[in-house]
């Protein structure tokens, strides 16, 4: 079968050099691709906006499968227009997108389902968002741009200055939507499930580090770091998880005409009174992705196809090795506000001849130079027998790796260390 995998990024890198091992592969193609996803995939350039270019080439190239990557696409409509065209593709509809598409949507299904998640008040305009602010909520308070922001749209105003200047920017321009929430405080993990629209399958856990520096401070990131299992994740608070949100939502976007196909990212904070959904995405998170293809002990291709193919009833949730996965993210100096793109990086392979995967993100070639292209530039990651010998070998490979204009966390996974060191 010919596979088109749509996306750049390390989450893309990942998925590419998982489903390389698909023994249902024939070829595997990637728009627009990284350096990293061209050791697996041939590239191509075509717009992700250019709905009839990309199936156009799906016909040209007689692509079997379309895997969707990032959460664009998906907001966007492009797994209806291929579906259209009779060409299968992972992900969800545009419809079901929504779930991440629209932070407002998704706080409102989970008021209908009695899904539990923190108080909420949507907001349209600068004056309701003050008035919500100064009424219904003390400090801190978390609040959120409406649409799509990479993960970076979520400000938590620990003071009245930060709350005033993180709905003020929302509504700098018109437009601007906005929800304010509860502050829920505990610890987060992401609980993972492929879904057909009807039947799912648990895919994992994972706890990621959003915040830029070391000890989770500074302002959120796309994400610094990762690791799985998140074993505070415990198997009683995940089948609570998925008996008070996950299966209410699934069955609650399907009575609503949405039935919800792919995969289902559910951001937890678990509370004192049990999980509450935080966050949905409708994608493989970045880089939670990375650590689940490591741990993966199945063909992630005919996951892929039995999900589309509306075949997950009855089947068993998929193996994963017993290993732990870490990852840490090198990004460019200066990221997440203005990250230094250009850097030269090297020592990948003495990285990877420590025992670790290094996947690339934002990546380019300059001649025959690996440069930096964006703010989240490498993914390296490693496995072993507890988190705290996966981070051991992880900050062994980032140490062999040349990118003197990049720098990262050194302290990934450690809420587990500690807890493993006690």
């Amino acid at each position: 079968m010919n596979v088109l995998l749509l996306g750049s990024g390390g989450r893309e890198h990942a998925l590419a050099w998982k489903l390389a091992q698909s023994p249902r592969l024939t070829s595997l193609h990637a728009i627009p691709g990284n350096p990293g996803i061209g050791q697996h995939a041939t590239l191509h350039d075509v717009p992700l906006t250019d709905h009839a270019a990309i199936i156009d080439f799906c016909r040209a190239q007689d692509i079997g499968f379309v895997v969707v990557g990032p959460e664009a696409p998906l907001v966007d409509g492009l797994s209806d227009a291929l579906r259209a065209a009779s060409v299968p593709v992972f992900g969800p509809s545009q419809a079901a997108a929504q779930l991440e598409g629209s932070k407002g949507f998704t706080k409102d299904l989970c008021a209908r389902e009695n899904i539990p998640t923190a108080g909420y008040v949507r907001v349209r305009d600068l004056e309701s968002a003050r008035a919500a602010l100064a009424r219904d909520f003390g400090r801190p308070v978390v609040i959120k741009a409406d649409g799509l922001a990479a993960g970076k749209g979520v400000t938590v105003a620990m003071t009245e200055d930060e709350a005033q200047a993180a709905i003020a920017a929302i509504f700098e321009k018109p437009g601007g939507e906005a929800v304010i929430e509860e502050f829920l405080e505990g610890e987060e993990a992401s609980l993972f499930v492929l879904t057909d629209g009807k039947a799912f399958v648990t895919l994992g856990s994972a706890q990621d580090h959003k915040r830029v520096g070391d000890g989770d401070t500074g302002p959120n990131t796309g994400g610094m770091g990762a690791y799985s299992p998140a074993r505070v994740l415990t198997p009683a608070l995940e089948a609570e998880a998925i008996e008070t949100i996950i299966r209410p939502t699934i069955e609650g976007m399907a009575r609503e005409g949405m039935p919800y196909s792919g995969v289902l990212y559910a951001g937890l904070m678990l509370t004192r009174t049990g999980p509450k959904l935080i966050e949905y995405n409708a994608r493989f998170g970045d880089p939670e992705c990375q650590v689940l293809m490591l741990r993966l002990d199945e063909d992630l291709l005919e996951l892929m196809l039995a999900t589309e193919a509306g075949e997950l009833t009855g089947r068993p949730a998929p193996r994963f090795g017993t290993q732990t996965a870490l990852t840490v993210v090198m990004a460019a100096n200066g990221y997440p506000d203005t990250p230094q793109t250009g850097g030269a990086i090297g020592g990948i392979e003495a990285a990877e001849g420590t025992g670790a995967q290094v996947f690339q993100a934002g990546t380019r070639l300059d001649g025959d130079r690996l440069v930096a292209a964006g703010g989240r530039v490498l993914t390296v990651t490693a496995t072993g027998a507890t988190v705290t010998e996966a981070q051991a070998t992880a900050y062994r490979a980032v140490d062999r790796i040349d990118f003197p204009a990049g720098f990262c966390r050194r302290d990934i996974g450690w809420r587990e260390v500690g807890r493993e060191g006690r």
